[in-house]
């Protein structure tokens, strides 16, 4: 029978976990800095290009956020010329969010800078490690209802965050 003496706290996945993930999330929304945005901001633009929601509401139920939230995010979005509002030709009372050319841009600069990140994180390991890592990574996220490669789009109904929002995290 395993007893808590006999593992230590600093060793268990869930430590190690947390500490490692709250590193890459500072390295992350630093490096995002230089382009005035945040994480949830590049969350907002990765909805939007993915097709998984134009309109407010519907943004903010996959991003697992406050509506009010995705008006924020829009608004610092809209004034970065990155995204435009456009009436719902069907319902007037929607605006519908749209990926502009400067957001799409900006989203393949956010997203080469997280490959160059996710390349210096990993530079210790073997391709067939960092190759078993990532469809480690990938069975976990999906497990837990949490997009994963090939699989963009959590099941709303699952609690996942797309946005990768955490309690006091970046927004």
């Amino acid at each position: 029978m395993l007893l808590v003496n006999d593992v230590k706290w600093v060793e268990t996945l869930s430590f190690r976990f947390g500490v490692l993930g709250a590193l890459v999330a500072d390295r992350h929304a630093a490096a995002l800095i230089a382009h005035g945005l945040k994480p949830k901001h590049v969350a907002l633009l990765s909805v939007l290009d993915a097709g998984l929601g134009a309109s407010q509401l519907e943004i903010a139920k996959v991003m697992r956020v406050a509506p009010s939230l995705v008006v924020s995010l829009a608004d610092h979005l809209e004034s970065a010329g990155a995204i435009e509002r456009l009436r719902d030709p069907a319902d007037r009372r929607r605006q519908l969010l749209h990926l502009t050319a400067r957001g799409r841009d900006l989203l393949a600069r956010c997203t080469a800078q997280a490959v160059a990140l996710d390349a210096e994180l990993t530079a210790g390991l073997t391709p067939a490690e960092r190759d078993a890592l990532g469809a480690a990574f990938d069975r976990l996220a999906a497990s837990h209802g949490l997009p994963a490669r090939g699989r963009p789009d959590a099941d709303p109904d699952s609690g996942a965050d797309p946005g990768g929002s955490t309690p006091g995290g970046n927004s």
